[in-house]
């Protein structure tokens, strides 16, 4: 397989997303892979507070800013009014992994679980005009779907319909 493997979630706010996202990650670090996320906000959102250094260095004008210690480094890059990078792009800037999981990004033509709650703020499925959609995680009976269907919180087996769908064999090494 050429590029990096990718497998996305979506799902209506509220529907568990980032939950699974959690729990998904965690699955498949415990298996030793080496996974990098990407979550799409539909809101402007800060990693930075006011008074720090690299918010007044942003607030200052900065193009990119990037902080760094001896555990991280974030480089935060500001579109003063440019358009949102598309999804190839943001992609592109993540280092190699075994697998890139996707939160958000709704209309990517990638595979994806729809997530879905009783306590979502919609309950309208997105599968049935979705044609990447390859399965459901519900908290709740779904009948009538051709598509396999996942108690929300069965972590393990949606990892292991993950791992099938993309192919994923052994997990990189450092």
């Amino acid at each position: 397989m050429f590029g990096p493997r990718i497998f996305g979630i979506a799902g209506w706010k509220n529907s568990g997303k980032t939950g699974l996202m959690v729990r998904l990650v965690t699955e498949f670090t415990r298996r030793g892979y080496r996974i990098s996320t990407i979550k799409h906000a539909h809101h402007d959102f800060d990693i930075d507070k006011p008074g720090a250094d690299s918010y007044r260095h942003r607030e200052a004008g900065a193009h990119e800013v990037t902080i760094v210690s001896g555990t991280r480094y974030a480089i935060m890059h500001e579109l003063r009014g440019a358009p949102e990078p598309a999804f190839d792009e943001i992609v592109s800037r993540l280092a190699p992994c075994d697998l890139i999981l996707i939160e958000g990004y709704k209309s990517e033509p990638i595979p994806k679980i729809e997530a879905r709650r009783l306590e979502a703020m919609k309950h309208e499925p997105l599968a049935p005009t979705d044609p990447h959609i390859v399965a459901i995680a519900a908290d709740h009976p779904v009948e009538n779907s051709a598509l396999p269907v996942f108690d929300l919180d069965d972590t393990t087996a949606i990892v292991d319909f993950i791992a099938a769908t993309v192919g994923l064999g052994e997990p990189l090494r450092p």
